[in-house]
This record gives C-alpha cells, structure tokens and sequence, in this order.
C-alpha cells in the first residue's frame, strides 16, 4: 500500500536531505534513528546519489531487512540496480533478496546478468528459492509472473480464536493481511476473509459466517491481458491465484494490478506506434532499431503498393495537374479518421463479454460518425477550396468548383471507408485471436492511404475527366 501512495501522492523531495545525513559525520546509529523518519522510497532516491563508498557504508547501516525494504522500489529504476547488487558480496545479496517478497526480487533478478542471477538464487535459502522460481515458471504474460508469494492462508475449520492466532503467526512473515484466505482440509481454495471482519467477529460465532465463499480467483496460467479488466472491476486489495488444481500459490495485489495495466498500456501504445514493444530510454541504438524495423519494412513494401497505385493514374495527373494538390489532404484526413476509429475500437474489444450484436452496433456507429465528418469536412473543402481555386489560381467558377467538388466527395468517401477499415482490422486481428493493437497506427494509416488515393484519384478520371471534360 506504501508503494502505491508514494508513486501517486505529491510530497516534498527529501532525497537531498538525506544524503546530508548519511555524509554526516555522526554515528551509525545515529543516522540509522534519522533514516528511520523517511519513507523507504525517499531512501531508495537518494541511494542514487552516493558515491560507492558512502553506499556501501549504508548497507552495513540499515542492516539486510531494511536494505531489503529499500531495493524494492528500485524496480522503477533498472539502469541502478545491477551496479547496486555488485556492490554486496553474493551471499549479501543473496540475503538481501531472501527478506523481499518473491515478486519484488524477481523485479531486481530481472535486471542483473543471467550469470548473476542464477549464482544469486543458488546462494538463496530453499523456501526463498522456491518461491523465485515458482514465480519464473510462468510466461511474462501469464498471471503467475505477476504474482506475491506473501499472503495469509488459514483453514475453514478453524474456530475465530485460532483464525486470529493464525493470522498473527503467519503475519510476522507475511504482511499481505487484509485479505486472509481460506482452503478446506484438501488444501482447495474455499474463500477470503475481510480482515476487519474477523476483528470484530466474535468467539462464539462460526468462521464459516464471515467467509465470503463467492470471492473472485485467477489461475496462474490465464493471461493477463484476458482478465485485467475483471481485476479491475473487483477493486480489491489483492486476489488469490490458483493452479490448476485449485490450490492458491501466490496473490496479486492492487499494487501488481496497477503494473500490469501500465505495462498493457504501454504495450498497447508501442504497438500502436509500430513497434515490437516499449522503448527504453536506456536502450542502445541497435536495441532500439530492432524494436522498430519489422513494422517499417512492412509499410515499406505496402507504401511502394501506394505508390504504384498513383502510377496507374499518372495520366489523370498528365490531364489535371492541380487535383496532385490536395492529395495530402484527402490522405491525411482519412489516415487520421482510421487512426481514431482503431484507438475506439481496441479499446472496447478489451470487454471479452460484448456480443455480435453490439460489436455489429458499434461498427454502424462508427461508419455513421465517419460519414457525419466526411460531409461536414467535405462540404467545407468544396466551399473553401472552390473559393480559394477561383481567386488564388484564377481559374473560372465552374473549374474551381469542379475540383473542390471532387475533393469534397473524396474526403467523404475516404472518411467513411477508413472508419469501417479501422474497425473492422482490429475486429478480424481479434477474431483470429492475434492482439488488435498490432493493427497499429502506421498500418492503419497505410491502408487507408491506398484506399483514399484510390478514391481520389478514380472519382478525378471518372467524373472530372470522363463526364466533365475537364483537363488543365
């Protein structure tokens, strides 16, 4: 819960004040008294700013658990983490990342050398051991890499005294404790236990009576992205996990869920964007290259099909040069109106319950929102246009009108197709279940440039040139 309020509360930056302190000349445990009114994210920020020397002294200081409390908000931070963890010995560290949740070392062991984690975990107690390992069997987007190893576990049978005594037994290793689960006497999950209400029952009532049985679950191999939405809708402080034979290993807290949405969403917009994954800013250049090839060698070839549809027109453009002018903006407009309809659309494709029906409802709202903005943008382009074509380029009414007619009966077209194109590619990639984000922008963008320069350019040859004889 500290970690949650200290990434969204404004507070003063004291990172500065303490590394005043630990630069003191004053005793060990005089500094350690003074750490102890910080928050051990604030400690966590100015760790950053010591030299090697003066860290090292504060290892030895804050002592294993308090460094352990302190590393964990280091995950934020990757590019300090591995050089942090170098400056401990092995067996150091290795009892550093004991004393941290099993979710959280996993963060740090994420970000040293495969050489230095595996030496790490081999030097880490059996029971810590587990738990690290348990959590790196699951795929990085399955619920299982996401998930605590630190929760309250108690059995149905219990009378409320001893659910009490057990609660205070296990707490003094486990500080997940507003939410206690429950297993029958088979070791399968059977419920949870507001931890509030256990406080207030009294010992003659039954345990059985304040166990909410219908509590919600997830299975440790279900993928993320498929159940973040219900997560969400439960808005509770943590939720158990179970394998597949019902029995809880883990929880994932509120603080794993706002990772895992922030992680979606930033995957989301990297793919959005054409890319393979999130940027880093650390990366180096070839990381980042490699993030963003694939996709522009695709628009490449597609962006040369573009091309080589504006060379099957290049005798329309040799009839009518002035029409080359507004391309831009028939292909602008419709690339945008694409781009919004895929943002809208990927966005309600993330409710796994919306029907056929409502997917069908929301395919004609939209091609009737593109067709309402078509006609509005388009009608101002024919009147603006044609103005701006007699009295800039001098040509007579008629012609001027002609072409901005054109334009505007382009742009309305374009619109309302690259609407239907935007929501109906993220709608099939989701059908042949591949993630609708890789529908992205850019790809969007393209397709809607070959439809729109197809639209542009046809309706030119065919109605200015064809029935309107129109040419110059």
């Amino acid at each position: 819960m500290n970690k949650i309020l200290s990434n969204v509360v404004m507070h003063k930056d004291y990172s500065k004040d303490i590394v005043r302190v630990l630069r003191s000349s004053k005793s060990d445990e005089l500094i350690r008294r003074k750490l102890s009114k910080y928050h051990e994210n604030d400690i966590a920020d100015a760790i950053k700013l010591l030299d090697k020397d003066t860290r090292i002294r504060l290892y030895k200081i804050l002592g294993v658990d308090w460094t352990a409390e302190i590393f964990s908000y280091l995950e934020d931070t990757p590019e300090y983490i591995e050089e942090f963890m170098t400056e401990l010995s092995v067996d150091e560290a290795a009892d550093v990342l004991e004393k941290m949740d099993a979710d959280d070392a996993v963060d740090i062991l994420d970000n040293v050398s495969e050489e230095e984690r595996q030496a790490l975990i081999s030097h880490m107690e059996k029971d810590a051991k587990d738990d690290v390992c348990l959590i790196y069997s699951y795929d990085d987007d399955e619920i299982g890499s996401k998930m605590t190893t630190n929760f309250i576990c108690i059995n149905n049978k219990l009378t409320i005294k001893e659910a009490m005594k057990e609660l205070v037994a296990q707490a003094e290793e486990n500080d997940n404790v507003n939410t206690i689960y429950v297993v029958d006497d088979n070791n399968i999950y059977y419920g949870a236990i507001d931890l509030k209400d256990l406080i207030v029952a009294r010992d003659y009532q039954k345990l059985e009576d304040i166990i909410s049985t219908s509590y919600p679950y997830v299975y440790a191999h279900e993928k993320m992205s498929e159940c973040i939405e219900d997560l969400k809708d439960y808005s509770e402080d943590s939720i158990p996990v179970l394998n597949k034979d019902k029995e809880i290993i883990g929880a994932i807290t509120s603080s794993d869920i706002i990772e895992a949405v922030d992680e979606e969403m930033s995957d989301d917009y990297a793919k959005l964007a054409g890319l393979t994954e999130e940027n880093d800013l650390t990366e180096g250049l070839f990381a980042s290259m490699k993030k963003r090839l694939p996709w522009l060698i695709l628009l490449l070839f597609l962006g040369m099909g573009v091309s080589s549809v504006v060379g099957i027109f290049e005798n329309v453009v040799s009839q009518l040069a002035i029409i080359v002018c507004f391309q831009s903006l028939i292909l602008d407009m419709a690339g945008n109106v694409g781009t919004q309809s895929l943002a809208v659309t990927i966005r309600v494709l993330m409710d796994e319950d919306i029907s056929a029906k409502q997917k069908l409802e929301f395919v004609l709202k939209e091609m009737r929102i593109g067709f309402a903005n078509g006609l509005l943008l388009g009608s101002m382009a024919f009147i603006l246009l044609g103005i701006y074509i007699t009295l800039v380029k001098g040509k007579p009414v008629h012609y001027a009108f002609a072409i901005s007619g054109c334009v505007g009966v382009s742009l309305l077209l374009a619109m309302l197709i690259s609407s239907l194109i935007g929501v109906l590619t993220p709608m099939f990639f989701h059908k042949i279940k591949i993630d609708p984000a890789v529908a992205s922008g850019p790809l969007i963008t393209t397709i809607n440039d070959l439809v729109a320069v197809v639209t542009y350019y046809g309706l030119a040859a065919v109605v200015l040139i064809g029935m309107l004889h129109i040419t110059g």
